[in-house]
């Protein structure tokens, strides 16, 4: 909807505005700016420095999963998951220089619509895959023996192909009727189809949710004892970490932007929040691998990135890797997963 459109543009001058009424403050706060208008100045500068990092971090693991490292099912999703984050960032950095370069021009530049809809599809993606990873564990830790003979060897690659198509195309479809890209057939359709978004974010939501709870039941208060792993690790932290700061942008963008007067009920601009909030998210999965990865022993032992990234995605169980001596200094191939 071209309202919707107009809206989103409006708080980006406005935050603008801020930032430049910030800069002349001479480290006094006589000039009236409210607790309001600091963290929106905030949030957009934070948005910025943390997209960074997370561009390099993303960037890292794209070129070992892409170019250097045998794929398995699991680095299969994790490289899919890693271009989302990647394109999810970049957008959101343009979203933010956007803003900081109305800062030093009177004219004010226009914010691409389109930019939204790439925001949007990099979100569904990402969470579309990262549902994927909890669900397709879970199957395979709760039915280990029908998993393992009725499980497609290429599922992942499927999955990922069509969750890239499946969010594409409701992105666009979601952007044209809203306005973003062209003019729109009538408020009704730009209604149906950011319906069905917000139904389709609500069971990715579930399907997340439910599994991860359902991993974590069996692992710890299953009638057999499961060894955990280093995958289960990495699962875990990284869905409590989008649960976490990955979640709110989605419920802003799809939920609560569309309620009547929605900002004049919160204290604040909600938007610079979620923003920072989403970057934090994109940019803490990498530091995630490289950490649990890096844990041994109950301590942290310095690697190369590639050998760190390798461990991370091991699914051999952590009193096993305690009892290996390190006695070869090349770096253990990664044990199969899913298969």
């Amino acid at each position: 909807m071209e309202e919707r459109t107009e809206e989103l543009l409006r708080v980006d001058l406005n935050i603008a505005d801020l930032l430049i009424n910030f800069t002349t403050l001479n480290g006094s706060n006589s000039t009236g700016i409210s607790f309001c208008d600091i963290l929106s100045c905030t949030m957009t500068s934070l948005s910025l420095i943390i997209g960074l990092v997370g561009l390099v971090g993303n960037a890292i693991v794209l070129w070992f999963l892409g170019f250097h490292m045998h794929r398995n099912a699991f680095s299969v999703y994790i490289l899919n998951l890693a271009v989302a984050d990647f394109l999810f960032i970049c957008f959101q950095i343009v979203l933010c220089l956007h803003i900081i370069l109305n800062i030093f021009y009177s004219k004010t530049i226009g914010m691409p619509p389109f930019c939204f809809v790439v925001l949007n599809f990099a979100y569904l993606c990402g969470l579309s895959i990262l549902s994927a990873i909890s669900f397709e564990r879970s199957l395979s830790v709760m039915w280990p023996i029908w998993y393992r003979c009725y499980h497609p060897r290429h599922t992942s690659a499927v999955i990922c192909t069509l969750t890239w198509f499946l969010s594409l195309l409701l992105s666009l479809l979601e952007g044209m009727e809203c306005g973003f890209l062209f003019d729109s057939l009538g408020p009704d359709w730009c209604q149906a189809f950011d319906f069905i978004t917000a139904a389709w974010l609500i069971v990715l939501f579930v399907i997340l949710l439910g599994s991860s709870l359902a991993l974590i039941v069996t692992i710890f208060c299953g009638s057999q004892r499961i060894p955990v792993t280093r995958l289960y690790v990495t699962i875990v932290c990284t869905v409590l970490v989008f649960l976490l700061f990955g979640l709110p942008y989605g419920i802003f963008w799809f939920l609560l932007a569309w309620i009547d007067n929605f900002q004049s009920v919160m204290l604040c601009n909600f938007y610079p929040v979620t923003i920072c909030l989403s970057c934090f998210n994109s940019c803490a999965n990498p530091i995630i691998y490289f950490l649990v990865g890096s844990i041994r022993n109950r301590r942290f032992q310095r690697n190369t990135l590639k050998l760190l990234l390798q461990r991370a995605m091991q699914d051999t169980p952590v009193e096993e890797e305690s009892g290996e001596g390190e006695s070869s200094g090349r770096s253990r191939e990664m044990k199969p997963v899913w298969q």
